[in-house]
């Protein structure tokens, strides 16, 4: 009888998986491995350090098909998650000026540009659509002149380390908030997307300050977020702390869970529309029955009123703007207690906007912002978080 061992995907001849293929996973064992270098660097380093890579690891991921991408995940034991949501702390697209700013897009005095404005477009779109997902994720377009789009640029990474930058550089810049309608269009009319499962709770803390964990990740794989919610700052700002810690921290911070709210279950759906990045937040059981078919569209965003209404993704059935509305706050979803009653319900100083159309604004949130893609590693953080509710 003739017996034929059957190859294994890491023992299959190497012209196989085709020189494309063999490119993009050699280029990515080498960027993977100077990354590693850098990251090593920068935490062992005296000083703090922020360590921004040009383009990143999901990028291979825009080039080949995803059947070939999972096969390269899966002979070299990656995941999308460690890669993608783990490896970095933020993802900033430039978006190509091919893409609403083609006067400007040329191939003259660009060695290293041959694409005319049409495949730029669609390398573009591809470039960011292998982002989608990540928890930071910021779509710098050409909506403002290049010094504006440097600015919007600098200022996102200022926000997420913390840094106040005041009205400098994101004057414009604010997390939009929108009530959207059940049910939950087909998976078809959606463009591309990433689904997670994200779940959150609140820990023991002094107020007015709020602390949570958040766990999200796809397919058993996970990051974990510690965030401060600082209030009554100067000038009545709010400050966003966040920091990304392991699993066993994660687990530690659990015990001091406060037991006056419910832990929240969503499915988070992340994709691009119109060069804007939405994140569609479907509340799951067993939160609270207050949150059952709620659903939340968030955004980010320095367009003007009705520009940003018109780049509101149409397949979707909003009814109305909920940015500020305190009953929308996920703080105030978990309470266990009724709002009627309770003592701890969070009311925003800005007001309801509950019944203004697609109107309203919200604290300015620092620490919280999310082709050209920036892959930004802070490393400032040498500790995780003391097992107190404080940063």
């Amino acid at each position: 009888m003739e017996f034929r061992h059957k190859l294994s995907q890491k023992e299959k001849p190497l012209e196989e998986k085709g020189e494309a293929v063999l490119f993009q996973e050699n280029l990515l064992k080498t960027m993977v491995q100077i990354e590693n270098t850098f990251f090593e660097l920068g935490r062992t380093s005296s000083r703090n350090c922020l360590i921004i890579c040009d383009r990143g690891a999901m990028d291979a991921s825009a080039f080949i098909s995803k059947e070939k991408w999972d096969n390269i995940m899966r002979d070299n034991d990656w995941n999308n998650v460690e890669l993608r949501d783990n490896r970095y702390h933020q993802i900033i697209h430039m978006v190509s000026a091919a893409q609403g700013a083609e006067e400007f897009y040329s191939t003259e005095d660009h060695s290293c540009r041959s694409e005319g404005v049409e495949l730029a477009r669609y390398l573009d779109s591809k470039a960011a659509a292998a982002w989608i997902g990540h928890p930071y994720f910021d779509v710098v377009d050409n909506s403002t002149d290049f010094e504006g789009k440097i600015r919007r640029m600098i200022g996102a990474v200022c926000q997420k380390i913390g840094l106040d930058t005041g009205d400098r550089l994101l004057k414009n810049s604010r997390k939009r908030k929108f009530l959207v309608n059940v049910p939950l269009p087909k998976s078809s009319e959606f463009p591309p997307y990433q689904d997670f499962e994200v779940i959150h709770n609140y820990l023991s803390s002094k107020p007015p300050n709020q602390v949570r964990l958040r766990k999200r990740g796809q397919k058993g794989h996970y990051s974990y977020i510690h965030t401060v919610r600082r209030q009554n700052q100067p000038g009545g700002q709010i400050i966003e702390v966040k920091t990304q810690i392991n699993h066993r921290d994660y687990i530690n911070l659990l015990t001091q869970k406060d037991d006056n709210h419910f832990t929240i279950f969503k499915q988070r759906r992340c994709f691009l529309v119109n060069n804007q990045y939405f994140q569609l937040d479907i509340y799951q059981e067993p939160s609270h029955p207050r949150c059952k078919g709620l659903m939340l569209l968030e955004t980010y965003s320095t367009l003007d009123e009705k520009a940003l209404i018109n780049s509101l993704p149409k397949f979707l059935s909003i009814e109305k703007e909920v940015t500020g509305n305190p009953d929308y706050s996920m703080y105030n979803l978990s309470l266990r207690e009724e709002w009627t009653t309770s003592k701890n319900f969070w009311n925003s100083s800005i007001g309801d906007v509950s019944s203004n159309e697609y109107a309203g604004a919200e604290p300015k949130v620092n620490g919280h912002r999310n082709s050209d893609c920036k892959c930004i590693k802070n490393t400032s953080d040498k500790e995780p978080p003391k097992l107190n509710g404080k940063a």
